[in-house]
């Protein structure tokens, strides 16, 4: 049996979350302290010639955490370059990135990890999926075509990333074609962080643009709402946590979905420092690979 501790975060580029400052060495610390084993990031600079502590951040960042990277590079422009990136505390057997760009005004890309956690192999993608409705559901559909073809039935599977998905409309595809579960609707139930309302959201919202103070959102804790039933009584899977923007979390936009894991907890981590950090929340969850 093997636990696994996963963050997923789209990591601003190394900025803060309204880009007024680099964040990476703050971003450092951060991750340090989680502890995880594997980190599924988006965002990520692979070269900046104009800023050089903004320079390689996979290469610095794995190297800070005594991690091994692979990088996925996307977006091209003249002085940089940024895509995703996996770091793990398990060997990287072999990596890939597929260009998943839909037009040219987004260029996205699947970076595709298989690591060694004692004996199984773990498929790992990282993803990034565009902005409209229509290039998402193409690009999952070639995420879904590459582990059909590329991913042996038994083989455990984690797929994590900024999937820009507020409408939750693609959780389905990936559990009926990949049997795939989001790790926050199969985690135990209990007392949990009490997440931000949309009124709140729209209220702290409303104060930032109207000159106030921009305070980040402070968890409560409370009990989770029971479960609600859909058509034929049958339980409804709650749905994804809000983590964009990380001051005021008011979009589903981040996932991590498993196959093959069983899920221990799940969280969002709001609050400091993490609202200093990046314009998302990162997602945290502990799993167990019998």
């Amino acid at each position: 049996m093997s636990i696994v501790r996963i963050v997923s975060y789209n990591i601003h580029k190394g900025m803060s979350a309204m880009g007024a400052r680099e964040s990476l060495h703050e971003l450092r610390l951060g991750l340090h302290g989680l502890r995880v084993d594997l980190a599924f990031l988006q965002e990520v600079q692979g070269r900046n010639d104009r800023a050089g502590t903004l320079h390689e951040q996979h290469q610095m960042l794995a190297a800070a955490l005594k991690l091994e990277a692979a990088y996925g590079r996307n977006a091209v422009h003249r002085h940089t370059d940024h895509g995703n990136a996996l770091l793990s505390r398990f060997p990287i057997v072999e990596h890939q990135n597929q260009d998943i760009s839909d037009h040219r005004l987004e260029q996205r890309g699947l970076l595709h990890a298989q690591v060694a956690v004692g004996d199984h192999a773990v498929h790992c993608f990282v993803v990034h999926l565009g902005l409209f409705a229509g290039s998402r559901s193409r690009q999952l559909d070639a995420l879904v075509s590459r582990i059909e073809e590329l991913v042996p039935a038994q083989d455990p599977i984690l797929i994590a990333g900024d999937f820009n998905d507020w409408t939750n409309v693609l959780s389905g595809v990936l559990g009926d074609r990949l049997g795939l579960h989001e790790v926050f609707a199969s985690a135990p139930r209990g007392n949990n962080v009490e997440l931000p309302r949309l009124r709140d959201s729209v209220r702290m919202l409303g104060r930032v643009l109207r000159g106030g103070e921009m305070c980040p959102w402070r968890p409560g804790i409370g009990p989770i709402a029971p479960p609600k039933l859909g058509q034929g009584n049958e339980l409804m899977a709650p749905r994804p946590p809000r983590t964009f923007p990380a001051v005021f979390p008011w979009l589903r936009l981040d996932r991590i979905y498993q196959r093959g894991f069983s899920v221990r907890q799940a969280s969002v981590l709001y609050g400091r420092p993490w609202t200093r950090l990046s314009d998302h929340a990162p997602l945290l969850a502990e799993l167990e690979l019998p």
